[in-house]
Order: structure tokens, then C-alpha cells, then sequence
């Protein structure tokens, strides 16, 4: 059992920001499912989170209170927060869904101004749209009228310098390095104004 002078689980949760209906999560069968969402045995388990497999096997089965030293190891090896440790999924979803898409194998879709590249597209449902884009345009009259959709979006230029127009204020220059975060709905296009042709990532929520 844990030492007395050890602060409470619900301690530890309130403390990292969780919310206080976590005083009724199942602790043991939290980190449970969070291990099987990862495929780990309870052996790989406590050796991620640097625990003794009978420890984590008791913490599990509830049969004892982890210390605060513990949740932190346990946190660490799930590579979760300690808020997220208390905090029960919202939905049925799975955990832990992964995609890697290799350079220059995502799914592409190309236009008369840009050509996407479309990443993690085996995934569905996602929260958000990743791609990278090639820019092909390189003045605002290529284009029929504004781009515009539901979510906000991220861009980042990855190469080349570009031109970022938005409907409700003045066009900025950008380079490599440089990124804009927007509400989509707002019209928006991007010209190429280096060379070669500009590549931006584009991060799109999916609302």
C-alpha cells in the first residue's frame, strides 16, 4: 500500500489539472486499457514505465495505491500526461492509432494552383487533415475566387517563399521557417513568389 504521507490519487490528479470526477476513474483499469491499446504485455509494460511487473500487476488488479513517484513512471512509459492517466477516454475510440506515411508516398491530388500531397491518409475520422502542398501559382488572378472551408488551419513553409493572401487582410510575404495559423472559413490563397515552386505542410481541422 502507498505510504500515508503520499498524496491521494485524487490528489495527484486535481494537482495536474484533471478534472475532480476523476475521483471515481478506475485507476487500475485505466492504465489496463491503455497498455492493451498499445499491444504491451505486462512485462513490457512496467519495463516502459520502469516498474516491477508485480507492482504494475497490483496497481492494475487494484490491490494496491501507486505513490506519486509510480503515476510518474506510469505516465512516462504510456508517454501520456498525468492528467490524461486520470482522465477516462470520452468515447469507445481506440488509443494509440498511428500513421506514417514515407516521403513522397501519400495520396496526391492535384489542381491548376497547387498539388497536395495528402499524409496519414489511411486514417479516417481524423481530428485533422495533414498534406503537404506544392505551389504552382504565382499570381492571385490563377485562382477562381478565394479558397475557403470549415476548421481552422496551420501552414508552414517548408520551402521556397510565398505570397499569403486572406480576405481581411494584407497579403505577407513568408520563407522557410515561417507559418500562420487561421480561421479557414476567412478566404485565403497562396502564390509562389520564389524560383522554384513554394512547398508548405498544411494542417487542417476537421470540424
Amino acid at each position: 500500500m502507498s505510504d500515508i504521507n503520499q498524496p491521494s490519487v485524487f490528489e495527484i490528479a486535481r494537482a495536474g489539472g484533471a478534472s475532480e470526477t476523476v475521483e471515481h476513474l478506475n485507476l487500475g483499469e485505466r492504465v489496463r486499457q491503455l497498455r492493451k491499446a498499445r499491444n504491451w504485455t505486462l512485462e513490457q509494460a512496467a519495463q516502459q514505465a520502469g516498474l516491477a511487473r508485480s507492482t504494475l500487476s497490483k496497481i492494475e488488479n487494484g490491490q494496491m495505491s501507486p505513490t506519486f513517484d509510480a503515476v510518474r513512471k506510469l505516465a512516462t512509459g504510456l508517454d501520456i500526461s498525468i492528467p490524461q492517466l486520470f482522465t477516462a477516454p470520452k468515447s469507445s475510440r481506440v488509443l494509440g492509432r498511428r500513421s506514417v506515411t514515407r516521403m513522397g508516398q501519400g495520396k496526391h491530388h492535384v489542381t491548376a494552383t497547387y498539388e497536395h500531397e495528402i499524409l496519414a491518409g489511411d486514417i479516417s475520422q481524423k481530428a485533422m487533415l495533414p498534406y503537404r502542398a506544392t505551389v504552382h501559382a504565382r499570381a492571385f488572378d490563377e485562382f477562381d475566387g478565394w479558397v475557403r472551408h470549415d476548421g481552422e488551419e496551420f501552414m508552414y513553409v517548408l520551402t521556397g517563399r510565398i505570397e499569403f493572401y486572406t480576405e481581411f487582410y494584407e497579403p505577407v510575404e513568408m520563407g522557410r521557417g515561417d507559418s500562420a495559423y487561421y480561421d479557414a472559413t476567412m478566404g485565403h490563397n497562396v502564390i509562389s513568389k520564389s524560383d522554384e515552386d513554394a512547398v508548405i505542410l498544411w494542417v487542417t481541422s476537421q470540424s
